[in-house]
Parts: structure tokens; sequence; C-alpha cells
């Protein structure tokens, strides 16, 4: 059967938390191979309040509607666009030179005055012109961060190791909350861009709130790009370069993007809000004893959740 065929499992994260044991080794083992297979997973039942995804997209609509000076206030100049506003065409994909077709903006995780992390994360930033936007994207990072540390436990029971191996990783750890608005081209189009160019997620897992328009795909381990369709009420979720490091490679990190209306005439807005789970600073990401064999030896040496992170901003353009 050919990849064009066949769609990215779908599996109930609450079969996990309050199923019968066979539901719950049921959704180990179909999120664990999807992972494996696809890199991307749909999860149903996963606990993230509807209503507050609709509230905070009313928010997100909001404030990218204002006046591109006013959102330049926010811009984060010096911690390589982690907290606050990111400007259209800033970012591009790895080893490309043309920016992305949107803009963006990155809530991160509140740490307490005197917290370890707290000066390495550095603090959010909140737009004064949208009034409830610090109280919707906080409890929607709440709601990911806790919905995707089940999911990590699950993980690790599929890799048959200590429940807490993945969400332990997480916890404290430098997640961020991606707020995108990806424009009508028809008046800002530049040449040879892409609304998200082909690329790898940089963390653990990404857990995507169905965007507001389609155009997002994966790269299969055969080589098609799949359509990934989300329906309301699902949350994708997909594997990254850190969780390709830890697994040594047995999850591969998912080649995915975000491609462009078929004309650039198409008055076609989308937004999208992903939720990128990060170990925290000084987590050694190194290949797990269990995944390493003679066939498939230790293929990453180690190094910190930070110093990777930085490098793959650099990589970016959004780490001088």
């Amino acid at each position: 059967m050919s990849s064009t065929a066949r769609r990215i499992p779908v599996v109930d994260l609450s079969h996990y938390r309050t199923g019968t044991p066979q539901q719950r080794a049921r959704f180990v083992q179909v999120f664990g191979e999807g992972l494996k297979e696809f890199g991307f997973v749909t999860v149903e039942g996963h606990g993230v309040d509807d209503g507050l995804i609709r509230r905070t997209y009313s928010d997100v609509e909001r404030f990218f509607a204002l006046p591109e000076a006013v959102k330049a206030r926010y811009a984060d100049t010096e911690r390589g666009g982690q907290r606050g506003y990111i400007g259209y065409g800033q970012e591009h994909a790895k080893n490309r030179k043309v920016g992305d077709l949107k803009e963006f903006w990155h809530v991160g995780r509140e740490l307490p005055e005197g917290h370890r992390y707290h000066d390495v994360y550095g603090a959010n930033v909140w737009p004064e012109e949208v009034s409830t936007f610090r109280e919707h994207t906080l409890s929607l990072f709440r709601a990911l961060d806790g919905a995707a540390g089940v999911m990590l436990q699950a993980l690790a029971e599929y890799f048959g190791v200590e429940r807490d191996t993945f969400s332990g990783m997480a916890t404290d750890g430098n997640s961020v909350l991606r707020l995108i608005h990806y424009p009508p081209l028809k008046e800002r189009f530049i040449p040879g861009g892409v609304r998200a160019a082909e690329h790898e997620d940089i963390n653990l897992i990404t857990l995507l709130c169905e965007g507001t328009a389609g155009g997002l795909e994966l790269l299969t381990r055969d080589g098609e790009w799949l359509p990934v369709d989300t329906l309301r009420g699902q949350i994708v979720v997909d594997s990254g370069d850190m969780l390709s490091r830890v697994t040594n490679n047995v999850i591969p990190a998912t080649t995915h993007r975000v491609v462009n209306p078929r004309s650039t005439a198409e008055d076609t807005v989308r937004y999208s809000m992903p939720f990128f789970v990060h170990p925290y600073a000084d987590c050694v990401l190194e290949p797990l004893p269990c995944t390493q064999t003679p066939d498939n030896p230790a293929r990453h040496a180690p190094i910190t959740a930070d110093a990777f992170l930085k490098q793959r901003l650099r990589e970016i353009g959004l780490l001088k």
C-alpha cells in the first residue's frame, strides 16, 4: 500500500490515563509505533479544553492585527527569539537562506525568582494591547504541558524504561508555546519563500492544536509528502531532534512543512499553536542504553539540551 493511502494513527489519551489495562497497553503500543513509523500521531481525549483553545486563538488574532510598529516593541533581540515577538520572515529553515512566510510569538515557562533556570530561560513579555493574552496563553501552556507529560510516560513504557525517563527530562524544561500567524501572501510573498520550509523540530515532542487552515505535511519514511489534517478536538504530536538523540534514532526526527496556498491570489490566513516540549537546560542528551545494540551503536555524542538548542537557533537564524 502506498504512503498516500495511509493515515497517521489516532489514539485516545484518556485510554492511557483511566482506561483498562488492555486500553493502556494498546495506547502505549500505537503511540510508540506511530512515532517510530510516521513521527506523527493524532491524539484525542487529551483533556485540553476546546474553549480555551478558541479563546487563545481569538487573542492571537487580535495581537497579530496590531500595527507592525506596535508588535515590534515586543521583539526579543537578545535570547534568540525565545520570548515575545519574532517578525515576519525572520526565521528560516536549517540550510535555507529565505525566511519563512510567518510571524510568531513565544510564551515560555513561568518560573519563580530564585529558581535555578529563571535567568537561563528568561522572563515572558506580554502585549498590553490584548488584556487576556497572558491568562489564556499561560493556561494553554499548562494544559499542554500536563498532557505532554502523560504522553512521555507512555513513551517510556513503550521503551520498557522507568516511567519518568522522558517526562523527567521535561520537568521544569525550557518548553515554548509558539503562536503563529501566516498572513495572506498576496501582498507579502517573498520569492522562494514557504510558509514553513521543510524542517525537523528541535525538541523532544511537539503538541500541535489544530490549525485554522490546512497546509501541514509530513515526509514519510518512504520519501512521500503526506497531508496532516487535524479535526477539531484533536492534537497532533510529532517527534523532534532531541527525542531522536536520546532514542538513538529509533524514533527519527520527522521532516515536515507548511505549504503555501495554491495561488498567492488566495486570501488565506492561517494561525497555529504548536507547543514545543523541551528538556531542562542542563539535561544531558545521550542515547539510552536500551536503544543501543550491535546493529545500532550509539550515534550521538552527549550534549546538554541548552547547548543543543543554541546550536539549532543559530542554524535557523534566531541567534547570532
